[in-house]
């Protein structure tokens, strides 16, 4: 008796078919050697926590995703276009005035 292989992308093998009767065999044994295999898996995967600042640099953008609230919206509270919130976005550097008007049209009340 041949085992089929079945392999990944890469083309290595990746699993394995097996008769059930030679599964039921070795149930126990594999089902160790899974658990063993996934508790190193686990320990080996470490997540790096997602933090906002390290991928929005200007302050408009990262207060008002902060927020929960889309360009839209927060057009609509400045009384300005989306295209307008999207420019001030784009810049490099805000004053402080407009942040200050963005604050308040993040925090008022809908």
């Amino acid at each position: 008796m041949t085992l089929q292989k079945i392999k990944s992308i890469q083309g290595k093998d990746e699993y394995v078919l097996l008769p059930i009767a030679v599964y039921r065999t070795l149930k126990n044994k594999i089902e160790k050697e899974l658990a063993a295999y996934e508790a190193d898996q686990d320990a080996e995967q470490t997540f790096e926590p997602f933090v906002l600042e390290d991928y929005v640099d200007n302050p408009v953008a990262l207060a008002r995703i902060k927020a929960g609230i889309t360009q839209e919206q927060l057009a609509q509270r400045l009384s300005v276009s989306q295209a307008y919130v999207s420019q001030i976005e784009r810049r490099n550097t805000v004053t402080n005035k407009m942040l200050e008007r963005v604050h308040a049209a993040i925090h008022e009340t809908a």
